[in-house]
Parts: C-alpha cells; structure tokens; sequence
C-alpha cells in the first residue's frame, strides 16, 4: 500500500525504532505523547506537523495527502474534538423535552464533525485524509492506518446512521455527573458517540474501535513490544550522554 497515504513496511519499522526509542527513555512511563508521534508520522511521512486546531495535524503538500494522528491507552476514550455547535443553548433546551430536537442536535454535531475534516482537505488542497492511530496497550503499541476522507467521500460519518439520546444523571463518590448526549449506531445497537456538551464539550468517539483492524485486515499495521527493564536507559545514564554531548 505505498500510495502516498499509506505507509510502507520501511515505513513503519522506522516507526516502529522511533517508538522503541522514546520508550527507552526514563521519563517516558510507557506513554507517548500526541507531539511526538506527529513529529514520527511526520518525519516518515516527509511531510511536516501544523501545530494548529485544524482537523488534519500532518500534511505533505508534494502528494497532497494529511492525516490526523491520535494516541492515548487502549482503555482512554479518543476524543475526536470539541463539539462547540452554533445555538448550542437553544439546542439543547430544546432537546430535553423533545426526541425529533434531541436527534436534530445529534445530527449538527455529526455535521460539524465532517465539515472541521472538510475544511482541512480544502484549505491545505488535500486529496485524501488518513488516520494514524497509535494505541497503548499493556505490553506492546498498536499502531495502525487508515482512509478516511476524500472528495469522492467527503464525509466522515454518515449522520443518518445514528440515534441521539440523553444518558441519565450520575452521581460519583465525589461528584455528580451531567448528562451526555449519546449517540447510538443503529445498526450495531452500539454506542458510538458520547458528547459532554453540558460541561466542556468534549466528543468522545467509542466507536473508533470498530476502525480498528482485524486479523485478515489489510490496513498497515506495526505492532511494537514495551522495552524490558534492561533495555530502558536510566537517568545516570542519560545524563552522562548529555555530559559527553556538551563536552564534544
């Protein structure tokens, strides 16, 4: 799949030795940061990281391909972005008392979710969007890619696949909990979508996992093993190649 949106096997073993490098590092608790995964995907990609709020974090303007990078632990929610909808108040006023307003709600979220990707793949003149996925797991990194815009499919999600809800009000130890609004994929019965639109507008994506690949899939693929405790450097001797670095 060396098609310029794809990566190659070079590719993802270069990945794959960045990946086991960083992890190497005393500081890096078995966690990868967002910035430098963009940075890896960037560099392999021969494209460079935006460091904007645009929907795509990596461009290469040469093959006009972007993608957005996402990376948390296997158990963390992904959130896809902030779902600050225009008439947010109203809209969801409206939808307490009503099913037709809470699934109209649910639709301009989806909306304006396709339209942020949209956006990207018109102002940077894009041809194609990927998504580059970077899980954590207990004992090894998923990394993995897929399509998922073009101008032939210029959505991301397909709104009328879903049916909106309210989830009832929680209450934690510690705290209560406001409702969110769910989204639910009709044909799987699953939740896909759950949107904390009462509080700080966080749009997390539990769905993602149905992206994920499958044993006969064919999307690229690198698994990473952790390092052991032998392979991590510690701090005397990071500090020590640090010493010899500014000596030189």
């Amino acid at each position: 799949m060396s098609d310029g949106l794809y990566s190659t096997p070079a590719q993802l073993d270069q990945l794959a030795h960045l990946v086991q490098g960083y992890l190497r590092l005393p500081f890096s608790n078995g966690l990868l940061p967002g910035q430098f995964m963009e940075s890896v995907i960037a560099l392999i990609k021969s494209g460079k990281v935006l460091r904007t709020y645009d929907f795509v974090d990596v461009i290469n303007s040469d093959t006009r391909v972007g993608w957005q990078v996402k990376c948390t632990k296997e158990s963390t929610p992904v959130t896809w972005k902030r779902a600050k909808i225009p008439n947010a108040a109203m809209l969801i006023e409206e939808s307490r008392s009503s099913a037709a307003k809470t699934q109209e709600l649910g639709q301009k979220i989806v909306d304006f979710c396709n339209q942020h990707a949209l956006n990207s793949l018109e102002k940077y003149s894009l041809e194609r969007i990927g998504y580059c996925r970077v899980v954590v797991r207990k004992n090894d990194i998923l990394y993995f890619e897929r399509e998922i815009l073009s101008p032939l499919v210029p959505r991301v999600f397909e709104p009328a696949k879903f049916r909106w809800e309210w989830s009832e009000r929680k209450r934690s130890s510690s705290k209560e909990m406001l409702p969110a609004l769910h989204g639910i994929h009709e044909e799987s019965g699953e939740k896909w979508f759950a949107a904390h639109i009462l509080g700080e507008n966080q749009l997390h994506f539990s769905g993602e996992k149905r992206w994920w690949p499958t044993e006969d899939s064919v999307l690229p693929v690198a698994t990473v093993p952790l390092p052991s405790e032998s392979e991590r450097i510690d701090f005397d001797r990071l500090l020590a190649w640090f010493a010899k670095f500014s000596d030189d």
